[in-house]
């Protein structure tokens, strides 16, 4: 872990503590016993977001959409993909970089090209967070149907600088992407680390920007994963709902999609802290009095929602141990194997399986 991630981390484990401090632990605690095993049903719900995130991914693996939007293999392999990238975001000190990257190698020893991936992993990125935000301004815009006196400035404050600073991190992303982001960012490498030979990882940066210039004029591809991605944050109102049923604090939809939306774009915004840490926790102390909730039921929320990361990102975590060592193991006992990742794609190696059969 760097310094920095170790500095973030331990800002927002103090915040998690003082929070934690602030509304009782004993409180707490108590409001998250009420929910007793009902966590496990609010954790097998977020299975349906995560199906639907691994289908925006699958849709931009697919050449013609029309034909086979659901191919069984790329449906796999993004569905592992993603669930190995939750899953490291989720419990790895890792900020939320390290979710991404190893969605791309996964992709990768599946067979993908190293430069297809990562311009998939890149795009389906960019697109969840666009659809992040339009989900954060339908929670926002959720603020005018209630009455000035129910609606604190702090509570609209916190939410329109969440959301805006997402908003501009990811508008610079995009703008990056364009404008060549990891060939401009390798050609920096020899000004910080020394002269070096970088040429050929350079021509594999560049490579990488053109496929994903390539795959955003893919416009069909781009709007199919884009819907997906949004109907997977709405989706995931569902989580919210059941969670405060279960802790005796039941809520109407509209309730849970303001809480659910708004929360988000706060934890958003905090990407840096791994795990937004302790941002997650502030935002929803912030939104509970909108409606109606108590200081300890809304801490408890937050618990309840990082118990179903850890019910779901442990077994991800051991799926990604197991693949590693598995691929690792290919490559010992095959070395040219490991050479043909890279030109190998998704399609030819699904025509090559066909062939065979």
């Amino acid at each position: 872990m760097s310094r920095v991630a170790l500095a973030l981390l331990s800002v927002g484990a103090a915040l998690f503590i003082a929070l934690l401090a602030w509304q009782g632990i004993g409180p707490v605690t108590k409001a998250l016993a009420v929910a007793g095993w009902g966590l496990i049903p609010v954790a097998a719900v977020h299975i349906a977001p995560l199906l639907l995130d691994s289908a925006a991914i699958s849709v931009l693996l697919n050449r013609n959409v029309s034909e086979y939007p659901w191919h069984p293999v790329y449906s796999r392999d993004a569905l592992l993909a993603r669930w190995s990238g939750e899953s490291v975001n989720s419990l790895l000190p890792a900020g939320q970089l390290g979710g991404p990257i190893m969605m791309v190698r996964q992709l990768a020893q599946h067979g993908m090209r190293m430069r297809d991936a990562a311009a998939t992993i890149t795009v389906s990125t960019t697109l969840q967070a666009v659809a992040q935000i339009l989900f954060a301004l339908c929670g926002i815009l959720l603020f005018g149907a209630y009455e000035a006196n129910r609606t604190p400035v702090n509570l609209r404050l916190a939410a329109w600088i969440g959301t805006c600073v997402l908003a501009g991190l990811i508008a610079l992303f995009f703008i990056a992407q364009h404008r060549g982001l990891f060939g401009r960012a390798l050609r920096m490498v020899p000004k910080i680390f020394g002269q070096r030979d970088w040429e050929a990882l350079a021509v594999r940066a560049d490579a990488i920007d053109e496929a994903v210039r390539a795959l955003y004029r893919e416009h069909r591809k781009v709007a199919a994963s884009f819907v997906l991605s949004f109907i997977a944050w709405v989706i995931g109102t569902l989580e919210v709902w059941l969670a405060l049923r279960f802790l005796g604090h039941p809520v109407g939809w509209v309730d849970a999609l303001l809480l659910e939306s708004v929360g988000q774009a706060i934890r958003g915004a905090a990407f840096a802290i791994p795990g937004s840490l302790g941002v997650q926790e502030g935002g929803y102390l912030l939104l509970a009095p909108l409606v109606g909730l108590p200081g300890e039921t809304a801490l408890a929320l937050s618990l309840a929602k990082r118990a179903r990361e850890i019910l779901l990102a442990l077994p991800g975590l051991f799926y990604l141990h197991v693949s590693e060592r598995s691929w690792h193991r290919r490559r010992h006992a095959n070395p040219p194997m490991v050479e043909a990742l890279e030109p190998v794609s998704v399609v030819s190696a699904v025509e090559k399986s066909d062939n065979a059969d």
